[in-house]
C-alpha cells in the first residue's frame, strides 16, 4: 500500500501544532532546572582527583564530604551520599562502580517509640581503597571500609569491612577468597 504524501498546509499545520504542544513549550524551563540536580551543584563542592569519569545521572548529597581519587569512574544512576555534618565518603584512585551503586556514610537510628525520620542520624565513614571494582546494584552501608584491590560482586549489601584484595559478594556480603 502507498503512502499518501501530505499537502503543504498540513504539514504546516503538524509543525505549527508541535510548537505549541505544552511539553515543547516547557522543556526551556526543565533545562533551567537541570542545573540544579544533585549531580551539578553537589559536584562543583567535591574534592575530585585527575580524570574522574562521572556518569550525567549520577547524584551526590553532601558533595563537600566526597573525595574521589584519580581515574575513578561512577556508573550510572550511582549515589553517594555523605553525612549531614561529618562522616566523608573517600574513594581511592582508579576504582570502578558499575551502574545502580549506592554509598551511604550515615544511618537514621532506630530506637523504639520514635519516628525514624524524627532520630538523630549517625554517621560514619566509608573509606574505599584504590584499584576496587564495585559490581552493579551494590550497596555500601556507613562506617564500612574496603581495603585496596576489593572486588564487591553484583547485587551486594556491604555492611562490615572488607580486607585488601578480597573477591566478596552476597547479601550481607561476605569474603568468597582472595585475589592471588
Amino acid at each position: 500500500m502507498a503512502v499518501k504524501k501530505q499537502t503543504v498546509p498540513k504539514r504546516i499545520g503538524r509543525l505549527i501544532r508541535s510548537f505549541l504542544h505544552p511539553q515543547v513549550l516547557l522543556h526551556p524551563f526543565r533545562m533551567l532546572h537541570y542545573y540544579g540536580y544533585s549531580h551539578v551543584l553537589e559536584r562543583q563542592k567535591m574534592r575530585l582527583g585527575r580524570d574522574v569519569r562521572l556518569a550525567p545521572n549520577t547524584s551526590f548529597r553532601n558533595g563537600e564530604r566526597i573525595e574521589l581519587g584519580d581515574q575513578v569512574q561512577l556508573g550510572e544512576y550511582t549515589a553517594l551520599w555523605a553525612g549531614r555534618s561529618t562522616s566523608w565518603i573517600r574513594i581511592g584512585a582508579r576504582t570502578t562502580f558499575g551502574p545502580n551503586c549506592y554509598v551511604t556514610a550515615a544511618d537514621y537510628g532506630l530506637a523504639a517509640g520514635t519516628r525514624i525520620t524524627d532520630q538523630e542520624m549517625v554517621e560514619r565513614d566509608v573509606l574505599i581503597g584504590a584499584d576496587c571494582w564495585i559490581g552493579t546494584k551494590t550497596i555500601i552501608t556507613a562506617g564500612v571500609t574496603l581495603g585496596e584491590g576489593c572486588v564487591i560482586g553484583a547485587g551486594s549489601v556491604v555492611t562490615r569491612d572488607i580486607p585488601a584484595g578480597a573477591i566478596a559478594a552476597g547479601v550481607p556480603a561476605r569474603v568468597l577468597r582472595m585475589r592471588s
